[in-house]
């Protein structure tokens, strides 16, 4: 049975862009979709997959302290996401390899309230740094 004290809470997320903690990023969702093609064999009654090219997508979204993403532009940046908890069995870290924004925000305010960045992005790869595990 599932101990509820070792659920994560995202509270305790951090995202590093280029080595540097973004304190402001309070979401990070990034995925890899794998290209399958079917393949139908002689002899068989069931269709097959082949894996293909894989393609990885995210979005972080976070308050607006800086310029840093108008700045960066289109060049190509790391992310490591570190999730960690402390009821956990511990923490993970991802790095995201040659992530490059798909658009860059330059204006998006109103009078009176918080101004939000949100930035989606592809990458290249990704490296599991520290996984969790139950012990």
């Amino acid at each position: 049975m599932m101990d509820p004290t070792r659920a994560i809470l995202g509270t305790y997320g951090q995202v590093f862009i280029d080595g540097v903690w973004q304190t402001n990023i309070n979401h990070l969702e990034a995925s890899v979709e794998v290209e399958k093609r079917e393949l139908k064999l002689s002899g068989a009654e069931w269709t097959v997959h082949k894996l293909g090219a894989k393609k990885g997508t995210g979005t972080m979204s976070g308050f607006k302290v800086t310029s840093d993403m108008i700045r960066r532009g289109f060049a190509k940046f790391e992310i490591i996401n570190k999730l960690s908890d402390p009821e956990s069995y511990g923490f993970e870290r991802i790095k995201l390899i040659g992530c490059v924004a798909d658009k860059i925000q330059l204006a998006n305010w109103t009078a009176g309230e918080e101004v939000t960045e949100e930035t989606a992005f592809t990458f290249e790869g990704y490296e599991l740094l520290d996984p969790i595990v139950a012990s």
